[in-house]
């Protein structure tokens, strides 16, 4: 019996050391809600925590990066996130109010392996997805495929086009990109060509704040033509039985990026570095870029030849780099011009 009684508590000994690698941490990652949550938890997380069964990665979304960095400062004292992932602007703001660690070789040897836009000197984060603007159609509505943002001021659309303006990032990249387009040079200067361009695409447009988002509109018929982002309107595009189609117009787009930042206190950090580094990984990047399209940030991820066609990267020529950060300093200025020169032409 005494022999019983000791294998007995030796097990019981045993199973309460072994019960820590099943159960040990549980890691908080703040994100977008959505197709990104759906999809990211699909692509990344699920692989991460079979190979880390030590970690359980619970995913808090949220609609927007406000909304994140509201959260952030409201738990500043007392955080319960790990990981958040934002973009790279309000990641920016984020960094200069001392919420986030520095992401860097320490944390991941991954980083010298992101593409050089993927990296801010003043940010802590990085980059860990590029998307990118695009022209989306309804191809019942507009039979022939647009090759030009032109499209967009065509009469033929009067009160059938729908996107989000400024200050939404979409309405902010448009100016830029159109600006260029018309021949300026410099953004942070003025955007003025760009402003005339929207004032001619303004009477066109049926909202500037389509609900819930632009790509069901689209979808639906409730309007002909929108200005999205790539990833989910690849999406769309594969969930409507092609009635989205998605257009990288001629005269170029330009990147969003989104970062993956430490929590600054984090409850779980050393989990959250963990997470960092698998993210950052070629095969994190490849698995996130073949399920939603976004373009990779880690140069090393071997894309497939289709999913690659279906993102900015195949077509890099025609991407301008934003410099976002910088562009925060002007942007209010943006917003007004918006507010007085475009919004009030629309129908």
């Amino acid at each position: 019996m005494k022999t019983i009684a000791r294998i007995t508590a030796a097990a019981f000994a045993i199973g309460l050391l072994s019960q820590p690698a099943f159960a040990e941490s549980t890691l908080r990652l703040v994100g977008y809600s959505g197709l990104f949550q759906e999809r990211y938890t699909k692509a990344v997380i699920e692989p991460f925590m079979k190979a880390n069964p030590d970690i359980k990665v619970e995913f808090f979304p949220l609609q927007g990066s406000a909304q994140m960095l509201g959260m952030l400062r409201a738990q500043k004292a007392s955080p319960q996130a790990d990981v958040v992932i934002m973009d790279v602007s309000v990641a920016k703001t984020g960094t200069d109010e001392g919420l986030f660690d520095k992401v860097d070789e320490s944390v991941s040897k991954h980083v010298a392996e992101l593409f050089p836009n993927a990296r801010f000197p003043n940010v802590a984060g990085v980059g860990v997805t590029f998307d990118n603007l695009v022209l989306i159609s309804n191809t019942e509505l507009v039979k022939t495929p647009p090759t030009s943002w032109d499209a967009l001021k065509d009469p033929a659309y009067k009160g059938k086009v729908a996107m989000f303006g400024a200050p939404d990032l979409i309405g902010v990249g448009l100016t830029l990109v159109l600006d260029k387009a018309a021949g300026g040079t410099d953004y942070l200067a003025n955007v003025d060509k760009g402003i005339a361009a929207l004032a001619e695409i303004a009477p066109n447009v049926q909202t500037w704040d389509p609900k819930p988002e632009v790509y069901p509109a689209v979808v639906n018929g409730q309007v002909a033509l929108g200005v999205g982002w790539n990833a989910r309107a690849q999406v769309f595009s594969d969930t409507s039985n092609g009635r989205l189609r998605v257009t990288l117009p001629k005269e170029g787009s330009l990147f969003q990026i989104n970062t993956i930042n430490l929590v600054k206190g984090a409850p779980n950090s050393e989990a959250a570095k963990k997470f960092v580094d698998y993210a950052l990984s070629a095969e994190a990047q490849k698995t996130f870029t073949e399920a939603m399209y976004y373009a990779p940030t880690n140069s090393q991820a071997k894309i497939s030849e289709d999913a690659l066609k279906r993102t900015a990267a195949s077509a890099m020529d025609r991407v301008m780099n934003a410099d976002w950060i910088a562009l925060a300093k002007v942007r209010d200025s943006i917003v007004e011009q918006w507010r007085r020169k475009v919004i009030p032409l629309s129908r």
